[in-house]
């Protein structure tokens, strides 16, 4: 997986060596449509959503994976709709689920 490694590395660079703008300009050059990233996951490495929640500043977070042991990206969608992948790898395992409490 030293390809997907090297793939987010170079996106992170990118992202980096934009020329001097906005915060908002460099967010823009390093990230796609939801539906561009959740393709791009789904045929590059079967990957599928597997968890998601919403951060306090109403972006949505998303962790895709193609199974046990196998590779993760996590994205966050933000309320103006571009999505960016923020981190990826390989040996994702899954947790036991918390046990509910009642409330």
């Amino acid at each position: 997986m030293l390809k997907r490694s090297a793939a987010v590395f170079t996106l992170a660079l990118i992202a980096l060596a934009a020329p001097a703008g906005t915060a908002e300009e460099t967010v823009k050059s390093s990230c796609e449509s939801r539906e561009t990233v959740l393709s791009f996951l789904s045929k590059q490495y079967s990957e599928a959503p597997v968890a998601m929640g919403v951060s306090k500043n109403g972006g949505l977070v998303e962790v895709l994976t193609s199974g046990p042991g196998s590779t993760f990206t996590i994205i966050v969608t933000t309320p103006n709709g571009q999505t960016c992948m923020v981190a990826a790898g390989d040996g994702w395992e899954s947790l036991a689920s918390l046990p509910k409490t009642g409330v």
